[in-house]
């Protein structure tokens, strides 16, 4: 029973956070993912190497196609799925980075509008479109689209590891919250999700300098799938360093109209005239190789119409074996797009509309996206903005992922810019928090659980196929549990702070004693005597008297001192639960779920490497025979040629036919077998070329040894030197009497061993100091020597009287 004299008082704080920040100690990547290409930045924390570099490919290319191919019992991902795009175009997937959390209905009619026919089937727990695709033996493997991107994802850390030439385990990605479930996948941990139109402002004022005003910069970016226009506000701040911030103040969107809507016009011209030089009645839009063939010349003709006013298209058996070859001007294509570039300004304009902006106020406005190199598109814009030029001081397509890096080095310790750039960055969507059957905070009963949503504003403000204004829902529970006990937690997301307000007794001081004079004053002891009962619980944090209090005057059962009453406040925090009930695409996937999909995964990057050492196994046999037929004549007698060429022939054969879909044991086991016979051959060639080049340096280095002892330290001894120079000779003589058939007479490698061994020898002996010259002793005859005692005798007296006193 709760003490009818504490009152409650309720704040709900939801932290609503994409990701918190931690500090790394490896190198951080940063991974734009586009809806047909990604590219990949690496921060590096190395000292003496740059600090962000773009990471190349295997084919050395800076940006990647995001495709995923499922194909002869493999699994392709990026420049290799190229290959098989024309051929299999329904096992070659893309786009699907932008149909994350889509509902079932939307993902189908997307991909019959770009004609891609993969095989879907809808999710019955959360209404997505799975994706069936070729497995092992025949068979087929599901796949959802946050799976699709877990591996192109993981791809592009291999990419930023190969680049670094380290781990990364740390990633900025630009754009979605929806992509957290595909990054968690294969176990990498993200460091902020940043908007794509954060990225490009990040990257653009890095090396720009507003200290001397403010600017208002207006980005228009046109990918492949979307257009957006954002307002970007820069200024100067100051700190102890020079810094600047980044404000975006408005962004408004057509997640609709894109680069590959330009593209689908072309298609669609294109076909109508094959279609009608075909004739039949026949119509190649059903025929899925026959537009996958015309969707990949279609994307080389756009380039070239950036460029030319005339542009050409050739498909080399498009339908049936006939070939399709025609051309198209720039008139005719801008005609064919007249409405697209109307609808590419609508955002521009609506973001001027709603911050009240003139095109004047503008200080630039800043291309980024492939399809802005459009001169048509670019001609539209600058008749909106009423200026002569436009800004193009960003490489559209790197700009983004180049700025999420920028935003990287602020969230991790080892790289320190020379210039500051802070950013305040939002949601692009606008959101409304609803407490089901909450009108107000103060209408909350402290016993009752509730539910909390998030949704989107109004439909005007949802993502392309957003099925609902609501896309999250949780159930907040365990509040009458809470009611009773106290303590300091933190839910993921949601924190309920509880204030308590009681009256507790206190010593009156300087009050005279008396007796008790009404009712009230007893009503309010027992009130005292239940709330003293039921706070004997320990409750902590932020205890507080209030200014207002009510004076009783009671006595004590042991003494006279007076008391009074006065409120005193208290606030901790409940232990609630959360339940997350969100339902449909947007629903978190199940822990088994989960699990799962991991373990498919793992499963297929396990294969993965299994190809791929498979395939290097098969080149290294493939290279090991090319290269050793080589030279052979010189090194083998005609025994060994016979034989070994043979074997060489032999696995050269296998190689190319039963061989072709072998295990890598099986290459590993056919190139050990080669190599145990050429190996001694081919020692032996190894051997006559660079066993001479041992020899000649062995003999400059004693040369030079000597000469310069003969020269400055003749009195050192030669005889290590010697021994080293006679071996040499013997050893060299040795070799000139067997053939080059024959084994060696010494190795190269002896050679250097007793040069270097020699080395350590001739630096003792450096050391030894020029002995000092001998002095010869005279013979002198019996006279002499009497002749010398006398004299010595005389001086010895001389010397004596003279020190005499």
């Amino acid at each position: 029973m709760v003490n009818p004299n504490t009152l409650f008082r309720f704040g709900i704080f939801l932290s609503l956070f994409m990701l918190n920040a931690v500090q790394s100690q490896s190198a951080v990547a940063s991974i734009d993912l586009g809806s047909e290409w990604l590219e990949v930045t690496v921060v590096n924390l190395k000292q003496g190497q740059a600090s962000i570099l773009i990471a190349i490919n295997e084919m050395s290319k800076r940006k990647t196609l995001s495709l995923v191919a499922f194909h002869a019992n493999s699994r392709l991902i990026g420049e290799e799925s190229l290959g098989l795009l024309a051929r299999y175009p329904t096992k070659v997937h893309s786009h699907f980075s932008i149909l994350l959390s889509k509902p079932f209905n939307y993902t189908q009619k997307f991909l019959q509008t770009l004609y891609l026919s993969y095989d879907i089937t809808p999710d019955e727990t959360r209404d997505i479109a799975v994706y069936r695709t070729e497995g092992e033996g025949g068979e087929f493997h599901n796949f959802t689209a946050e799976e699709l991107v877990a591996m192109i994802l993981k791809y592009a850390m291999g990419l930023a590891e190969n680049h670094a030439r380290s781990s990364v385990k740390d990633l900025v990605v630009d754009e979605r919250r929806g992509l957290l479930t595909a990054v968690d996948l294969p176990g990498i941990n993200v460091l902020a999700l940043v908007n794509e139109h954060s990225g490009v402002a990040l990257q653009y004022g890095i090396d720009k300098d507003f200290s001397n005003g403010s600017s208002h910069v207006m980005f228009h970016d046109m990918g492949a799938s979307s257009t957006y226009a954002a307002l970007v506000y820069f200024s100067a701040y100051n700190a102890k360093e020079f810094g600047k911030t980044t404000s975006v103040k408005d962004v408004r969107w057509d997640a609709e109209l894109g680069g590959q809507n330009i593209e689908l016009r072309l298609v669609e011209y294109f076909v109508d005239e094959f279609n009608k030089r075909l004739g039949n009645g026949v119509d190649i839009r059903n025929n899925v190789k026959a537009m996958a063939k015309l969707k990949k010349q279609v994307k080389r003709t756009k380039e070239i119409l950036s460029a030319n006013t005339m542009a050409p298209i050739s498909v080399e058996s498009l339908y049936d074996v006939c070939d399709f070859r025609s051309k198209i001007s720039r008139e005719k294509f801008e005609e064919l797009c007249d409405d697209l570039w109307d609808k590419a300004l609508v955002p521009v304009m609506e973001v001027l509309k709603h911050l009240g902006l003139k095109a004047d106020d503008l200080y630039v406005v800043e291309l980024i996206g492939g399809a802005t190199r459009v001169p048509k598109l670019q001609a539209k814009l600058l008749e909106l903005v009423g200026r002569k030029d436009l800004d193009k001081h960003l490489d559209v397509d790197e700009a983004i992922v180049l700025g999420a890096s920028l935003h990287a080095t602020n969230l991790t310790d080892g790289i320190k810019l020379n210039r500051k750039l802070g950013m305040i960055d939002g949601s692009t969507y606008r959101f409304v928090i609803d407490f089901t059957a909450l009108q107000t905070f103060r209408s909350i009963i402290y016993n009752k659980d509730f539910e909390v949503s998030l949704a989107y504003e109004s439909e005007d403000f949802m993502p392309p196929g957003a099925s609902s204004l609501t896309f999250a829902l949780y159930a907040v529970s365990s509040l009458t549990d809470s009611s009773e006990k106290s303590g300091v937690f933190s839910l993921d997301g949601v924190d309920v702070v509880v204030e308590i307000t009681e009256w507790v007794e206190v010593p009156q001081k300087n009050v005279t004693t008396g007796n008790p004079t009404s009712a009230s004053s007893n009503d309010t002891e027992a009130g005292l005597k239940s709330s003293s009962e039921e706070s004997s619980d320990k409750l902590e944090i932020n205890d507080s008297m209030s200014n207002a209090s009510i004076s009783s005057v009671t006595r004590s059962a042991t003494s006279d001192i007076a008391i009074e009453k006065k409120l005193k406040k208290r606030t901790f925090r409940l232990p609630l639960k959360v339940i997350e009930k969100t339902a449909g695409p947007g629903m978190p996937l199940s822990k088994e779920s989960f699990a799962e999909a991991k373990r498919k995964l793992e499963a297929l990057d396990k294969k993965d490497a299994e190809r791929r050492k498979t395939a290097e196994l098969k080149n290294n046999l493939e290279e090991y025979i090319y290269s050793k037929k080589k030279e052979f004549e010189k090194i083998s007698s005609d025994q060994e040629q016979q034989s070994f060429i043979g074997k060489l022939n032999e696995v050269q054969e296998w190689l190319y036919t039963d061989g072709e879909d072998a295990s890598a044991n099986e290459f590993l086991e056919r190139l050990n077998t080669l190599k145990a016979i050429g190996d001694t051959i081919f020692y032996r060639y190894n051997e006559l070329t660079v066993g001479p080049i041992a020899s000649e340096h062995a003999r400059r280095y004693l040369e030079e040894i000597i000469h310069g002892w003969e020269k400055d330290k003749s009195w050192l001894p030669r005889e290590r030197i010697d021994e080293v120079k006679n071996w040499l000779n013997e050893k060299e003589a040795e070799q000139q009497k067997i053939s080059g058939f024959s084994t060696p007479a010494f190795k190269s490698n002896e050679v250097y061993t007793k040069v270097f061994d020699l080395q350590d020898k001739v630096a003792r002996i450096n050391r030894i100091s020029k002995p000092k010259p001998k002095v010869e002793k005279l013979v002198k005859t019996e006279n002499e020597s009497a002749a010398d005692n006398s004299n010595d005798k005389d001086t010895f007296s001389r010397e004596t009287m003279m020190r005499t006193p």
